[in-house]
């Protein structure tokens, strides 16, 4: 079987149209004699003389007829597809973006987000999904929009990121604590008792590398998979828990942090999304309004700020 040359329906559509060689291959900008050839091609595609003659002029078979609108909406449809993108109007945009955070960034930005997002586009829907490990998997499968966190190894090469801001790490204790007052150093620090945060069940990272440097080692006493345990369980015992410092604004109001006493690890959060969706304007809209967000919400909590 041939595969159909779909310029002839732009032909058929200007011929079903104009009802005339004529007028059609002026409409089209053709010569008449490659206007009848084309005809001639559409006859033999359908199996219909399509127009046949009548006194002077031509007329529609019934089988054109028949095609007429369906080739029109064809027509239309192929040139909607083809046609540069008209400007994004969030007040119309109806969607819903699914954005996979770490531990901390709904908290922490998420009012500002939505507020913003809110207001800009009321038919918009946030939803956020959590995220347990570093594969880009959904976003290349699409069933995540954007990502919001720390780029890893194993993340897919195509996948485009945008630094959003960087992070250090604290210690984070009960108000109360004896680390909550006196000046914190890196021996007293070390000598505290301490949860361990990975996901993948590592004890030991770039604090306890930190520390080693410095001739120090600290107490593990427990291991759990994220910040928010981390934080209750420091809320309501004697452990420090050590937190990135901007990510867990919201999570820690109630408790007392400190500046660690040697170079604190430091991480960038950024933003991550799939090559496809780069150029699509509610994406790009979307990616605007979480870069605008954070800052916003990073200005504000720098005139709160009471850590050193």
């Amino acid at each position: 079987m041939q595969t159909p040359d779909f310029n002839l329906l732009v032909t058929l559509d200007a011929l079903l149209s104009e009802g005339s060689v004529a007028r059609a291959a002026q409409r089209l900008r053709l010569s008449p004699s490659a206007m009848s050839r084309a005809l001639a091609r559409l006859r033999q595609a359908t199996g219909d003389p399509l127009l046949v003659r009548a006194g002077r002029g031509l007329v529609p078979t019934p089988r054109a007829l028949e095609l007429r609108e369906r080739v029109s909406q064809l027509v239309d449809e192929v040139q909607a597809v083809l046609r540069p993108q008209e400007a994004l109007d969030p007040e119309r945009l109806v969607r819903t973006f699914t954005l996979r955070t770490g531990e901390g960034f709904v908290e922490t930005f998420g009012p500002n987000l939505i507020a913003r997002v809110s207001a800009e586009a009321p038919k918009v829907r946030l939803r956020f999904v959590p995220k347990p490990d570093r594969d880009s998997t959904p976003l290349r499968d699409g069933t995540v929009d954007l990502e919001i966190g720390v780029v890893g190894r194993t993340m897919g090469p195509e996948i485009r990121t945008l630094g959003l801001f960087r992070d250090r790490f604290i210690g984070v204790v009960h108000r109360g604590h004896p680390l909550s007052t006196g000046k914190i150093t890196a021996a007293r620090y070390a000598a505290g008792r301490h949860i361990a945060i990975s996901r993948r069940g590592i004890d030991r990272g770039p604090v306890d590398e930190a520390l080693e440097s410095l001739g120090l080692e600290r107490t593990i006493v427990t291991m759990v998979g994220g910040f928010s345990a981390a934080l209750a369980l420091a809320r309501t015992s004697d452990l420090i828990a050590t937190v990135p410092e901007k990510t867990t604004a919201a999570l820690r109001d109630d408790m007392h942090s400190f500046a660690l006493p040697f170079a604190p690890p430091q991480v960038t959060v950024s933003l991550l999304w799939h090559p496809r969706m780069h150029a699509d304007p509610a994406h790009r809209w979307l990616r605007g309004c979480v870069r605008e967000a954070c800052a916003q919400q990073l200005a504000t909590a720098s005139t709160e700020q009471d850590i050193n």
